[in-house]
């Protein structure tokens, strides 16, 4: 009876001694997260897609016809002989 009653008291019975117990809601949070940000970007990438135009000018063609705002034309020069010109206009 003395050996019984020291394994009673030697239990550990404080807080939560399963194993595993916050693993399905956790899991369920976490896949709930990943849905939410899937569906946010997914609408930035639709909305961003909208604004672009609908045909891009081709690699020959020159922009000559891009103005500044006071009306006149623009002094920058066009550098489509390089690879990715416009973009390097762009960048600096």
């Amino acid at each position: 009876m003395l050996t019984a009653a020291a394994q009673v008291l030697a239990e550990n019975n404080f807080g939560d001694t399963r194993t595993g117990g916050l693993a399905g809601p956790m899991g369920l949070f976490l896949i709930l997260l990943l849905a939410a940000a899937t569906i946010l970007l997914i609408r930035n990438m639709n909305a961003r897609l909208r604004r672009l135009p609908d045909r891009f000018p081709t690699q020959g063609q020159a922009d000559t016809s891009a103005t500044d705002p006071a009306g006149g034309t623009s002094t920058q020069e066009s550098r489509t002989d390089t690879p990715n010109g416009p973009q390097q206009d762009r960048n600096g």
